[in-house]
């Protein structure tokens, strides 16, 4: 499992990181991204306090990448934003999509795909104009396991594979119980309406941005 959206206890998860990592790690995971939720209020000290944590983990069996989520941001400050989080040494950034169980405000999605971030976390009702500018601009489309998010995983699902966006397939985890093995992700991706062949493309997708944030 590589999983590119986990919480800990520098924002609204419950776990410190090392023990996000050692749970992750017994569960099998090759890789995850510690992407704890940022606004204007805690940018700086969040970056630096996991980016601390993730130069002492080093190189081992688990590769442990340094991000953030962009969450609730005025979409007229995600590209700024994104840009201030990677001149500080974010690996990855996320951004905290429209989900249909929170108030988002609207503009999120098409915001934070202009802006360029990796991954486009739960975009809810994701609309074609998104799609192809998504496409454009390699910005990947989130499938959740995540509870409340994932009830719009289908759409996103079809819109994605008719648009040509790729597709990554993370848990916002933020307790121990979130974490999820291959199985349990193929099953989730099988819900939303993919296919065997289509999970095997999220995997690969997912290597190659890891492949891509840890510069290999």
């Amino acid at each position: 499992m590589i999983d590119f959206h986990v919480h800990t206890l520098l924002s609204d998860g419950v776990l410190v990181p090392s023990e996000v990592v050692a749970r992750a790690k017994a569960l099998g995971y090759e890789a995850l991204a510690i992407t704890d939720h940022v606004d204007e209020s805690n940018l700086e000290d969040t970056i630096e306090k996991t980016l601390r944590f993730t130069e002492s983990v080093g190189k081992n069996n688990l590769r442990v990448v340094a991000g953030v989520e962009l969450t609730h941001i005025p979409p007229k400050d995600i590209e700024r934003l994104t840009r201030k989080a990677r001149e500080l040494g974010a690996k990855l950034i996320v951004c905290h999509g429209e989900t249909i169980v929170e108030p988002v405000e609207p503009g999120t999605n098409l915001a934070a795909i202009e802006a360029g971030v990796d991954i486009l976390a739960h975009p809810g009702l994701v609309g074609e104009k998104e799609c192809a500018l998504a496409r454009k601009n390699s910005v990947l489309f989130e499938i959740t396991t995540r509870k409340g998010h994932c009830l719009a995983n289908g759409h996103v699902a079809s819109m994605a594979k008719r648009s040509g966006v790729g597709l990554i397939l993370n848990t916002d985890s933020h307790e121990p119980s979130d974490l999820a093995t291959d199985d349990y992700a193929l099953k989730v991706a099988l819900g939303a309406g993919l296919t065997k062949g289509d999970y095997e493309k999220i995997r690969q997708n997912s290597r190659t941005l890891l492949q891509k944030v840890l510069g290999l």
